[in-house]
């Protein structure tokens, strides 16, 4: 595979704390250059110095689709606009194979006081391409973005959301060897988000290097086949996506696929119960971060039973990554209903099946009550465990062949029938 990316310790270095100083006048040049020996002397000045990318090395394939994650803060958003060349790096250097297209954040890259179409015409121009390339793709760039009646309006009047649909087709269209966006889906509402994940595909299979930042795992794990994880400026993991996305989770939740509390002093409860693992858990038994839409999978409660007498119940209840509830489950099975247990270690597990759960990280809340004869929290950890439901891609899920955001929690897998009457006529 040819090499379309080579980033060589990269690091990039910014000066916070201190005033940056404005524009200043032919005199106040001539007296800075007498001074400044005197200024160097001086210590003390409020301003410190951050790495927002330390010693970064990678190198990407031509035709690869990479995905970038992190944390706020790692340094994704800084790596892309020095490979847009956008801003240069403190150390190293970076080598590009090819036309580069780049779609940062909502405002880089096009002029305010221009129109739409001058707007175009300029990226074209920047890339490098004659005015007869860009007149050629011109009407589908136009087309795509859907902003035919506004196209001839200055871009300072267009909203976010125009703003993103325009760069998103010109990046697109102009067929840059390398093209770099930075969470530029988060904007366009779930059409527009439909109509760009199958301009990205179509991208990538014609052979081009993509390069997607995004929060959104799940388009992550479904586009990307391979992803770089950045923690404080430095590449802590690369590789395959759900591996890759497992650690994420880990370190964004603090918390993984199984929890597990090495002591009773340490672990959730009271003197009747306490936690002492929770963990997913394939069909197979295998601990597992990622889940794979189709398959089933359990949740597994082990806990210890310190004073007999009481009727326990273990819970689990489901959140998404936007803290939403999606539901809740208990132990209603008749073995252990109202029937106090005995002192002794359990095990309970519940099994959620395939096709049920919509795809995103999820976390699992669990306690240990007791409902009878009335109702007594006894153990309890938020965010017990978190994992990742990852869609198929082969179209044999509820997505079907729809590669774009799908609405909502659950995603069940419902039975079709269609018919059809070839003697009755349309009236």
């Amino acid at each position: 595979m040819n090499t379309a990316i080579k980033i060589n310790q990269v690091s990039k270095r910014y000066r916070i704390g201190g005033l940056h100083p404005g524009y200043m006048t032919f005199r106040e040049m001539l007296g800075g250059l007498v001074t400044a020996p005197f200024r160097k002397l001086k210590s003390g000045n409020g301003s410190q110095t951050l790495w927002a990318l330390s010693d970064i090395n990678l190198e990407i394939g031509q035709g690869e689709l990479v995905g970038i994650i992190g944390h706020n803060g790692a340094g994704k958003s800084t790596l892309l606009k020095i490979l847009s060349r956008v801003t240069k790096p403190t150390t190293g250097e970076v080598e590009l194979f090819g036309r580069i297209g780049s779609l940062l954040e909502v405002g880089t890259g096009f002029h305010p006081d221009l129109t739409g179409r001058e707007n175009i015409f300029l990226s074209g121009a920047i890339l490098g391409m004659r005015r007869k390339e860009i007149e050629r793709k011109f009407d589908e760039i136009v087309a795509f973005s859907e902003l035919e009646k506004f196209i001839e309006t200055s871009v300072k009047w267009y909203s976010s959301g125009m703003y993103v649909r325009l760069a998103f087709s010109v990046a697109a269209h102009l067929e840059p060897e390398i093209l770099m966006m930075d969470e530029v889906l988060a904007v366009g509402d779930a059409a527009f988000q439909h109509k760009c994940l199958d301009k990205m595909n179509a991208i990538r299979q014609q052979g081009r290097t993509i390069l997607f930042v995004s929060h959104d795992m799940a388009a992550i794990t479904r586009l990307c086949r391979r992803v770089v994880l950045l923690e404080n400026g430095v590449v802590s993991f690369d590789g395959e996506p759900r591996e890759v996305v497992k650690r994420y989770l880990s370190s964004s939740l603090k918390t993984g696929a199984i929890r597990e509390w090495t002591t009773q002093h340490d672990a959730p409860g009271d003197q009747v119960v306490r936690l002492r693992r929770v963990r997913v858990s394939t069909n197979d038994g295998v601990t597992t971060a990622v889940v794979d839409i189709r398959q089933p999978f359990g949740i597994e409660i082990t806990y210890d039973v310190l004073a007999e007498g009481h009727a326990l119940v273990p819970v689990i209840e489901f959140y998404n990554e936007e803290g939403t509830e999606l539901f809740s489950t208990h132990d209603t099975s008749s073995n252990w209903r109202r029937q106090p247990r005995p002192a002794g270690i359990y095990t309970s597990s519940v099994q959620i099946p395939g096709n049920l759960l919509a795809e995103g990280s999820l976390v699992g809340h669990v306690s240990i009550m007791s409902h009878f004869p009335t109702t007594v929290l006894h153990a309890q950890e938020r965010n017990a465990v978190a994992f990742q439901v990852v869609d198929s891609p082969a179209g044999d899920s509820a997505r079907g062949d729809y590669i774009g955001p799908m609405p909502g929690v659950i995603r069940p897998l419902l039975q079709w029938t269609t018919e059809t009457n070839e003697t009755e006529q349309l009236r």
